[in-house]
């Protein structure tokens, strides 16, 4: 599965952003899916997880209740829904197939990624 994240930007702490993640490949609708993010000057996060049909979403502690995941495997389509934004959310975002069994180094293939900035 390729992948190209998009809908980043800068908004101010409060405020919203809905980024996407346009997949290619036919496994698409059968694997499970993640958003992570790198802040400037740290290591890459797992931000939130999704199973293959939806079923099931899991979340990073620090964007519980904030962040929703969901997946639309029709359109090949992957999305994140950030709401109450806060200055620590700033980074850079980046889609990929989920690997349960697997740490955030061991992922070997990202894609460009797409930048969020908020100000406080």
């Amino acid at each position: 599965v390729q992948v190209a994240e998009s809908g980043g930007g800068s908004v101010q702490a409060g405020g919203s952003l809905t980024l996407s993640c346009a997949a290619s490949g036919e496994s698409f609708s059968e694997e499970s899916m993640a958003w992570f993010r790198q802040p400037p000057g740290k290591e890459r996060e797992l931000v939130a997880a999704i199973s293959w049909n939806g079923g099931r979403t899991d979340y990073a502690a620090s964007v519980e209740g904030r962040f929703t995941i969901s997946k639309d495997n029709e359109k090949n389509m992957l999305y994140l829904q950030m709401n109450s934004l806060k200055p620590e959310d700033t980074g850079v975002y980046y889609c990929s197939v989920y690997y349960t069994s697997y740490s955030v180094q061991q992922y070997e293939s990202w894609g460009q990624g797409t930048q969020v900035t908020i100000s406080s």
